[in-house]
């Protein structure tokens, strides 16, 4: 596996916007990682311009994947996915609608649980990360609720972590509902371009322990 151009610009751009930092974190599962991705810190229109920029390439890549609507689940999903069909529209000529879901039904108005485009016909999942994939399993109940068919799921980092069994919990996805995942990068491709920079040597030999 080597890195695309557009993957090694977006760690130079995480790594740069302090999105992507090394240290010592512990994470919602109580695991103790060498490092931490926030999506939170996509915070600035030049950011979230440039993030939207990467999951289009991402999903140009991804030459056989045919959908529909994107849909980006309440929080974090909301301004990754409309930042991303914005890039498509602008960048590879594809008008895709796109649609988020409410945490509390709205009783007034419109109504609903849905906001934006309709749920119907394929529908690609888009979020920051997949860590034991409870949102997401979330987010594949509300699609087939609504009567329309889960594609794909794409994930800014793939931090390649070990599910409930041996597996990871990105694994456990694929298996279990039969469709795939993909990710701009995971963290084989972030050891290497480490490596390839150079002057990372304390991180990097923390990343490649917690990989084994």
């Amino acid at each position: 596996m080597s890195l695309k151009p557009y993957q090694r610009e977006f760690i130079e751009f995480a790594i740069s916007q302090e999105i992507l930092s090394f240290g010592s974190f512990t994470l919602k599962s109580g695991r103790k990682s060498p490092y931490f991705f926030n999506a939170g810190k996509f915070n600035k229109g030049s950011a979230l311009s440039k993030i939207g920029n990467f999951y289009a390439d991402a999903l140009q890549d991804a030459k056989h994947l045919e959908f529909d609507v994107v849909f980006g689940p309440a929080y974090k999903g909301i301004p990754l996915a409309s930042s991303t069909v914005i890039a498509l529209s602008e960048n590879h000529k594809k008008d895709v609608p796109y649609s988020f879901n409410r945490k509390e039904i709205k009783d007034h108005g419109e109504g609903g649980k849905i906001v934006g485009a309709p749920l119907k016909g394929n529908i690609l999942i888009l979020d920051d990360v997949i860590t034991a994939g409870t949102a997401i399993r979330e987010c594949l109940e509300i699609i087939k609720e609504n009567g329309a068919t889960p594609v794909g799921i794409i994930i800014a980092v793939d931090r390649q972590e070990r599910g409930t069994g041996e597996i990871s919990a990105v694994q456990q996805i694929e298996k279990e509902y039969g469709i795939p995942v993909m990710s701009i990068v995971n963290l084989e491709l972030i050891i290497e371009f480490l490596n390839e920079r150079g002057g990372y040597d304390e991180h990097l030999s923390n990343m490649k322990e917690y990989r084994d």
